[in-house]
């Protein structure tokens, strides 16, 4: 029990926001079972069913291959409303920000090989294609720890124009309507490079901002310390520290043979005065209270 009410813990009176920024608990209370998610999964599920209907009877059957279009039409429309759904409504989860993507890569991938292996695709087609792909992803991760790379209108254009060819592809089409997706598909492999190139050129522009930030961070960090060590009583040997009284005064030193000196111990005023060290003749050096009080002053710091 936690004392918060249902609407604030994401139980059954939890009213979602609409256009809401998401923060970190909105992401710890949306359920994995939500309408974002299961779409999700149904778009991985379609993947093996589209894949089966495809190369039912040889590949080449047109009926068959018209229910393999209708697979995959609905696993491309499901990813137009999953992250939509996800981010209005506040239902953004982990398993949302793993399976998504590979949801997506996962349909157009088995699509382009499939159509491939089917000799109705060149496999440089394929090949650049999961290329970019592939390569994007990797650079997500790699620049994920400096910033992240958000999605632009020319991705989204690249997605609807690979979706549409593909589809295409998919369907027995002949005259001008398979002269149409020839031009549709060389159409989603020029946006698929301009914007994987500008995806490059964002991810370093903005991991070198990231490191001179972090540059500029460490440079201010270390000017603080630096002032911190030089102000006034930081480690000063000066203030509140007395004179070794038993070895620079003189009087109450006791002798050589410890006669004149109470037993060879710094007497009159080297034992009584505030802060003065006592030294026992022939032992070991007294540790200095200016010592002690740099040391603590650098054990604050």
């Amino acid at each position: 029990m936690t004392g918060a009410p249902a609407s604030a813990t994401g139980g059954p009176g939890a009213k979602p926001v609409r256009g809401g920024k998401l923060g970190t608990a909105a992401v710890n209370q949306a359920s994995l079972w939500n309408i974002a998610n299961i779409l999700t999964m149904v778009r991985l599920l379609l993947v093996p069913g589209f894949v089966l209907l495809l190369f039912h009877n040889g590949g080449y059957d047109p009926v068959w291959r018209s229910f393999a279009w209708a697979a995959f039409a609905i696993a491309m429309i499901t990813d137009l409303f999953d992250g939509h759904l996800a981010r209005a409504y506040n239902l953004v989860t982990d398993f949302g920000k793993i399976a998504d993507p590979i949801a997506d890569k996962a349909i157009m991938g088995a699509a382009l090989v499939s159509l491939s292996v089917l000799g109705d695709l060149p496999w440089w087609i394929t090949g650049v294609i999961l290329a970019r792909e592939l390569g994007i992803t990797l650079m997500r991760f790699w620049v994920i720890r400096h910033a992240v790379i958000p999605a632009s209108r020319g991705g989204k254009l690249k997605t609807l124009a690979q979706g549409t060819a593909a589809g295409m592809y998919v369907l027995v089409l002949t005259g001008p309507l398979a002269t149409l997706r020839f031009w549709m598909m060389m159409v989603a492999v020029v946006l698929t490079v301009v914007t994987g190139l500008d995806y490059v050129r964002q991810a370093v522009v903005l991991r070198r901002r990231s490191l001179a930030a972090e540059r500029a961070a460490v440079g201010r960090t270390a000017e603080a310390l630096n002032e911190a060590a030089g102000s006034p009583g930081a480690g000063s040997p000066g203030s509140g520290v007395s004179v070794d009284e038993g070895v620079a005064g003189g009087s109450g030193v006791g002798g050589a043979d410890g006669a004149s000196g109470a037993g060879g111990v710094s007497g009159g005023g080297g034992a009584g005065a505030s802060g003065s060290s006592v030294r026992v003749a022939g032992g070991p050096a007294p540790v200095e209270p200016a010592v002690r009080a740099r040391d603590g002053a650098e054990a604050e710091r």
